[in-house]
């Protein structure tokens, strides 16, 4: 029986049509809104979308922005700031409520200090697949609660100069708990990353980190009994020398923190090549003989990839040592034509040099030699 005129379903019901009635706020130029502004709003393909859209609606919660071109981040691009970083309202608060930004695969190259002032609430922020060559010391600074943070396959670019810079603004993020730095060819963990007082999880898998110092494992172990972050270690050249050592002692006292630590495999010495690390013992990472340095196992961990490559050549030769005889073989008659033509001509020109050579001996084709000049002068019966 469905509610009347002034009972306590109808007004309900009143209520509820009113507020679905309500007129949506617009969706921004070349975004796309799901399920209303407040839980996606996405803009994507890209050319002309070169700066973050303006008119994003104050009440949105998550917004990602892919395949662009938004290639510069300026001070406060999400506050009103215009392409220039001198609008009229940079610096204010435009998105209170963002929680979650996106900003995957959007070639950007350089974010500015301050880039993201003006979301005091985003806790999620995603810049992975994007070209980074420079990052302010500051980039951060303006995000308070920030607890994700994703720079995959961002980093690699950059240089030393930009992993310096990475240690400045990770700085003040005191509330971050998830860092994903993997796919960045890191030969060592960012020093400001393992000072974070409350990460939780790190991540740098398919990096270039040949093992893990003293250092950085006394940092990964912190003080006060506090828990240390989790470590995705997997997919790094590890080299399972003697300087391995504290590694593997630390990671079976702490096998829990490693989630992935079974998929350690040694990429050098040959003789460990692709061994887990945890089914070894301390006694077989053994120190290079006659103090070999870092470039000599370098060289040895390249050992099998020079194998393939000469494997691979001698393949290719081969190949074209048989295409060259099959098309000697296919071209038999006419090369035989050839090489009796080349004889017969050879014959000719020999037959030419020797009958010349035959006429020049013989005597009989010999020059008179010449009378002596005074013999004529004195003949007085010469007539001359």
């Amino acid at each position: 029986m469905a509610p009347r005129a002034g009972q306590p379903g109808f007004q309900g019901l009143l209520i509820v049509a009113a507020a679905l009635s309500q007129p949506a706020a617009p969706c921004p130029f070349q975004c796309y809104c799901f399920g209303g502004p407040k839980v996606l709003l996405r803009c994507a393909s890209g050319a002309e979308l070169r700066q973050p859209p303006q008119d994003v609606p104050p009440d949105a919660r998550n917004l990602t922005i892919v395949g662009a071109n938004l290639t510069v981040l300026r001070a406060a691009a999400f506050a009103g700031g215009d392409a220039d970083g001198d609008g009229d309202q940079a610096g204010g608060v435009r998105l209170p409520l963002l929680s979650a930004l996106r900003l995957t695969h959007n070639h950007i190259e350089v974010v500015e200090d301050g880039a993201f002032d003006g979301l005091p609430s985003l806790t999620a922020l995603d810049l992975s697949h994007n070209p980074l060559r420079a990052l302010g010391g500051g980039a951060f600074r303006g995000l308070p609660a920030l607890r994700s943070l994703q720079l995959n396959y961002a980093l690699v670019l950059g240089g030393p100069a930009l992993l310096a810079a990475l240690d400045a603004a990770l700085a003040p993020l005191a509330e971050l708990r998830l860092l994903g730095l993997a796919g960045n060819a890191l030969s060592r963990l960012p020093p400001a990353a393992l000072r974070l007082a409350r990460l939780e999880q790190l991540d740098v898998r398919f990096n270039a980190l040949a093992g893990l110092g003293p250092d950085e494992l006394r940092e990964l172990d912190r003080d006060g009994g506090l828990s240390g972050p989790r470590l995705l270690l997997a997919d790094n050249p590890l080299r399972c020398g003697c300087a391995a050592r504290p590694l593997l002692a630390w990671l079976h006292n702490a096998t829990e923190r490693v989630p992935d630590a079974r998929r350690l495999r040694c990429a050098a010495p040959r003789a460990l090549l692709d061994r887990p690390l945890l089914d070894l013992d301390g006694a077989q990472l053994r120190c290079a003989d006659n103090g070999a340095d870092a470039r000599g196992e370098e060289a040895e961990a390249a050992g099998p990839e020079l194998e393939a490559s000469y494997v691979f050549f001698g393949l290719v030769l081969a190949l074209i040592g048989l295409i060259f005889l099959m098309v000697l073989y296919l071209n038999r008659r006419g090369i035989q034509r050839w090489m009796r033509n080349l004889r017969e001509a050879c014959r000719d020109q020999m037959e030419g040099y020797h009958y010349r050579y035959e006429q020049d001996a013989d005597p009989r084709r010999a020059p008179a030699p010449a009378a002596p000049a005074g013999s004529r002068a004195t003949s007085p019966g010469s007539g001359l």
